[in-house]
């Protein structure tokens, strides 16, 4: 099974973009604050990326901004690929089924 849940804030206001004739995607960066201290004291913070398509990408992209805390339903996705150095890369991503707006000031007013 490959299923995942996630809550977090945006890093970023999510920008949507045509990949295909009438496909639309918008990628968003989640950060999620672990609920444990490093060994400074402090709460590290992982960043996931995050994929939407079509219809949740163009809601995303007109309710929510930056800061904004969202919960994303999906499964995990990944690839390789080699950078401008020739270095090869690892990439695991969310390729989201739901997102669920939860502090967006807009749906909140209503």
């Amino acid at each position: 099974m490959n299923s995942v849940a996630l809550v977090g804030r945006l890093t970023g206001d999510p920008e949507i973009k045509e990949v295909l004739d009438g496909t639309y995607r918008t990628i968003i960066n989640l950060a999620i604050s672990r609920d444990y201290k490093n060994p400074d004291g402090n709460y590290d913070t992982d960043f996931i990326r995050c994929i939407l398509w079509n219809g949740i990408a163009s809601a995303t992209k007109d309710y929510c901004h930056k800061g904004d805390i969202v919960g994303v339903r999906g499964k995990l996705q990944s690839h390789t690929y080699e950078n401008d150095n020739k270095e090869k890369r690892f990439v695991v991503e969310v390729l989201v089924d739901k997102i669920t707006f939860l502090s967006s000031p807009t749906v909140n007013k209503a």
